[in-house]
């Protein structure tokens, strides 16, 4: 919620942050693998820069609140200086400089979660930008209580005021839900010993879990990786490693997971949210129904789907049925080596310059600026993901590379986003952000032109059986998986309000819906009851998972305007990037003939993917 909600504390979703540690040793496999450097932000957490902009920011906010609050009705009657326009530009100013701060404290500590003292400045940090963020509280609460006719005046008559209407109109948004003065001041200070508190405790004790492996102790993303091994052996007993370690620490995500439920339900409630999903939405700037459209189509097309994918793999691997650990493994076709670092730039890049040679310039300076973190290392954040910062700085990028194929389209994923959040930033501090749901329009763009782009230099058949298996794997995972997790986050929200939840109760909603979502191909056995526990966005942004499927179907749709080579799809595309969060989804999509209102619209993204099944299929029986 854009005026409710501190912006600076808000993270990219992990699909899931660094100081540069120097001396990176390279890989004899991969190569020298790049860490970023935040040096562009401060030089460090007791930098005198850093001090400086953190006070600073104090004393912007008290003058700030001196100055405005109790004035904005009266300022939208009036322009220059003393117009509500100048009284949002210094509110977008402060956002920036507390955005910048807030996200530097951020990115140190996921670099290493374990670290004590990155724990403590993390929390100073937030605690500090909390307290002064609840001087800035008053702000959007009182443009809501500005009357219409002098709010319409005031976009008509200042140009300064007219510069942010799209902002405007979406805060409006907010009005119905939002409550008084006192409670708001509440609920944000409350959240630091809330919600942000078990955001990271869950963080903090994912990072410090250890899982064995033939006597090895090794984190989580070392483990999940070897379930992408060709050997089944080495699969099964890291699926034995993940569920031992789940279930060892079970009653303390357990904990986290019900006092979250019952922390959203609890505002929910006191905002009037008449659905459990209902803040997401309103945060997406998307409709219930569009959202319960593209849910409701992606499981009429589970048989069609995953279920039908699954049968197909588990023949190719002479099985009857696969485990649970089964689904990422790689198909005999698939050449087993390690994918170079540099590999995986150059692919990455020349598939953007493909496409444009302006995109592949931005990814460039990712490669460059020293913007990208990719080693995995004890403590750091797991998954991946791109952080905008603030418009003011630039966005930094997190991977956990170990040189797997999935590792490339992972790059080129959060490239995409990085390219995304380069160009939206032009909008500033207040539009820059886009809705998630169009949020991962750019993300799964860019892996779909790394993929087109390696397949059309793939002859070998089994090479392309390969690929084409991966990339469906990998849809099925943004779409099917993302859907799955949706509702099982809707039957979790659900339950938790007649009570507390039990590991066991959790458990079997969870697996209800893996079954469900994965049919009969695959075999849920025990040990897979506990795979709930590890994902972050249930933790981190409730409801976020249906964004990905939402990109992924939108992006098959975008992807089939683009192949028809209708003139003039970059510039719309960069104009669709550009807009950040100024526009509403029907405004951009509409320039490509799309529109996601539309119960079809999913049907069309939908056959795409059914559509690389078939030539599997076709493939298989050549």
């Amino acid at each position: 919620m854009i005026a409710l909600t501190p912006t600076f504390a808000t993270l990219s979703a992990p699909r899931l942050l660094a100081a540069a540690v120097a001396g990176a040793e390279p890989s004899p496999s991969l190569g020298t693998l790049p860490e970023w450097r935040l040096d562009d932000l401060y030089p460090g957490p007791q930098s005198d820069a850093f001090k400086q902009d953190l006070a600073r920011a104090e004393t912007e906010c008290l003058a700030f609140e001196a100055r405005w609050k109790g004035q904005l009705s009266e300022a939208a009657r009036k322009t220059g200086d003393e117009g509500l326009g100048a009284a949002i530009e210094a509110y977008e100013a402060l956002e920036d400089l507390m955005g910048k701060v807030g996200s530097y404290a951020g990115l140190t500590y996921y670099t290493d979660t374990s670290k004590p003292e990155n724990g403590k400045f993390y929390g100073d940090v937030q605690a500090k930008l909390t307290d002064l963020w609840s001087h800035l509280l008053f702000f959007g609460l009182e443009m809501n209580l500005i009357e219409d006719a002098a709010l319409e005046t005031a976009l008509t008559r200042d140009p300064r005021a007219a510069h942010y209407e799209p902002w405007v109109r979406d805060l409006r948004k907010e009005k119905p839900y939002q409550l008084d003065d006192r409670l708001e001041q509440l609920f944000l200070e409350k959240s630091m010993t809330g919600s942000g508190a078990f955001n990271r405790l869950f963080d903090e004790t994912m990072a410090a879990l250890r899982f064995s492996i033939d006597g090895e102790e090794v984190p989580l993303e070392v483990a999940l990786s070897h379930l992408q091994e060709a050997d089944p052996d080495t699969r099964r007993k890291a699926a034995e490693a993940l569920s031992a370690t789940f279930k060892a620490n079970i009653r303390t995500f357990t904990l986290i997971t019900n006092t979250l439920a019952k922390d959203k339900e609890i505002s929910d409630r006191w905002r009037g949210f008449a659905d459990i999903a209902d803040s997401r939405h309103l945060a997406n700037r998307v409709e219930r129904e569009v959202v319960d459209a593209l849910a409701a189509a992606v499981k009429a097309a589970y048989p069609r789907l995953s279920h039908r994918y699954y049968a197909m793999k588990a023949k190719w691997l002479g099985m009857e049925q696969l485990n649970f650990w089964d689904r990422n493994a790689p198909l005999p076709e698939t050449a087993n080596r390690a994918i170079p670092w540099d590999e995986a730039k150059s692919t990455v890049l020349e598939a953007y310059r493909g496409f444009d040679p302006e995109m592949a310039a931005i990814a460039g300076r990712f490669f460059d600026g020293g913007w990208i973190d990719a080693p995995v290392r004890p403590g750091k954040a797991p998954g991946a993901f791109a952080h905008p910062t603030v418009p003011s700085a630039h966005p930094y990028v997190l991977v956990n590379y170990m040189g797997k194929p999935r590792d490339v389209m992972t790059l080129a994923h959060e490239l995409g986003h990085g390219v995304h959040q380069v160009l939206a930033g032009e909008q500033g501090a207040l539009m820059a952000s886009t809705p998630l749901t169009l949020a991962e329009t750019a993300s799964v763009f860019g892996e779909m032109l790394t993929f087109r782009a390696l397949l059309a230099k793939t002859a070998d058949r089994r090479e392309r059986k390969a690929m084409l298996a991966q990339k469906v794997e990998d849809m099925i995972n943004t779409v099917v998986r993302q859907i799955a997790f949706y509702d099982f986050e809707r039957r979790l929200h659900t339950a938790r309000k007649a009570g507390e939840l039990t590991a066991d109760d959790i458990g079997a909603l969870w697996l209800a819906v893996q079954t469900e979502s994965l049919g009969s191909a695959v075999k849920i056995s025990e040990g897979y009851e506990t795979y709930w526990s590890y994902i972050p966005h249930f933790i981190h942004s409730p409801f976020y998972v249906y964004a990905y499927a939402f990109g992924d179907c939108l992006v098959n749709s975008l992807y089939a305007v683009y192949e028809k080579a209708e003139p003039g799809f970059q510039q719309k595309y960069f104009a669709l990037l550009k807009a950040g969060g100024s526009q509403h989804h029907s405004t951009l999509l509409a320039p490509f003939g799309l529109d996601a209102t539309d119960p079809a619209f999913w049907d069309k993204g939908l056959s795409m993917i059914e559509g690389l099944i078939d030539e599997l299929e076709a493939l298989d029986a050549a």
